[in-house]
């Protein structure tokens, strides 16, 4: 132990200080120098606590250390339950990640004390408050992460991807009489029937103003019925023909112009009823990434499933777990999901086999790995566990196990 009581050096210079400091005649100069030594000794004094001081410290940590010795040191891991890397069923965990992690903890010899978290949102934020060590639910490397956390080895490469109901989003429900009726009162036509409204009554109106005192087409002078008449001759310009034409000059100029605006009009009006049909019939399909910008698309909150919904200006429909998100679909409040490929081919082929389906092929592919805090000790004992489990087979085993090969 070491020896905390002052050292002869420091004893024997209190000694030569006191006996200095002692005269007959006190004078300016014995008097400075008496409160140099004063100061001296009370320096020495202070460093000397210092040293003690920090020698009970040294032997308290030492302690500390030596009475656990070869404890196996306990990580906090978050997880999100996302199947097949995280499952929980009956208070106990399995997955593809949790079976991946027990293999590294095992050879790193390390201990987990697995926290179960409601959604990525609250992991990401366990993570930044340092409540947790590390993720064992993989997570997509991004820029903005890797500024903040350290990630291990990539575990597998994963892609977003689209799945609808099993029925198909062209498959309408509809009879032929609720598709016309929905026809005639769409926006669209309801705003033509508005613009020809106009261009009907403003010809009807000069053609009665003109034909009533010239014994023209309109026989009532009165406005109603008269203006009756007019919108009737009016309509049928713009429809078809012309039935009479006026007899006052400038009402015929009015008849001849509008004939050719009745023509102009048919002819919009029908090029844009044939591509509102078109539009009709193939609304709803979705086949790729391309379709998705203005539909109800349900994915994970805080997921870069969602970034890319909203920057693709798609409806997001954001949920806390997996479940859901596939009951929305399902219950048609969403029309299609967006997540990572490899969670929604897991759920296609289990709980979700028959009922939905997988479009278009997977996009925006990207490397996901666990998680770990900013210059974490853990990474590089990690990677190497990861190419060791590669090399000698576990990690296939695993790959095999919950995704069917690769």
């Amino acid at each position: 132990m070491q020896d905390n009581r002052p050292s002869d050096l420091a004893r024997t210079s209190f000694a030569a200080a006191d006996a200095s400091g002692s005269g007959p005649t006190p004078t300016a100069g014995t008097t400075d120098g008496r409160a140099l030594r004063r100061s001296l000794r009370l320096l020495a004094v202070a460093l000397i606590g210092a040293a003690i001081a920090a020698s009970a410290d040294a032997q308290t940590a030492s302690t500390a250390a030596a009475s656990v010795p070869g404890e196996t040191p306990e990580l906090r891991v978050a997880a999100l339950v996302i199947p097949p890397f995280v499952m929980e069923q009956n208070g106990s965990l399995s997955g593809f990640s949790i079976e991946l992690w027990d293999a590294i903890a095992a050879r790193l010899k390390l201990k987990t004390r697995y926290q179960i978290l409601p959604d990525a949102i609250t992991l990401e934020e366990a993570m930044r408050s340092k409540r947790a060590d590390l993720t064992v639910v993989p997570v997509v490397i991004t820029s903005a992460r890797d500024a903040v956390f350290d990630f291990s080895f990539p575990i597998m490469q994963a892609g977003l991807r689209i799945m609808l109901r099993a029925t198909g989003e062209r498959a309408r429900t509809a009879g032929p009489l609720w598709e016309l009726l929905g026809l005639l009162f769409s926006r669209t036509t309801l705003v033509w029937l508005g613009i020809a409204l106009l261009l009907v009554l403003i010809p009807a109106h000069l053609v009665w103003l003109l034909e009533r005192r010239h014994d023209g087409i309109i026989s009532h002078r009165s406005y109603f019925p008269g203006i009756f008449e007019a919108i009737y001759w009016a309509l049928s310009t713009l429809a078809t023909q012309a039935e009479t034409m006026p007899r006052q000059w400038v009402a015929r100029t009015l008849a001849i112009f509008w004939m050719f605006a009745g023509v102009v009009f048919v002819a919009f009006y029908t090029a844009q009823l044939t591509t509102t049909l078109t539009v009709e019939r193939i609304r709803g399909a979705i086949e790729g990434p391309g379709d998705l910008p203005g539909k109800r698309v349900a994915t994970l909150t805080g997921s870069t499933a969602a970034d890319y919904l909203r920057d693709h200006y798609a409806q997001v429909q954001g949920f806390s777990t997996p479940d859901q998100m596939f009951t929305a679909l399902l219950e048609k409040k969403a029309a299609a999901v967006l997540f990572s490929e490899p969670a929604l081919l897991y759920y296609a082929t289990h709980e979700g086999k028959g009922r939905v389906t997988m479009v278009g092929s997977p996009f925006n592919s990207a490397p996901i790995a666990f998680m770990m805090q900013l210059d974490s000790p853990l990474r590089r004992p990690i990677d190497l566990a990861l190419l060791a489990l590669r090399e000698n087979g576990t990690y296939q085993q695993l790959y095999d196990k919950w995704f069917g090969g690769p």
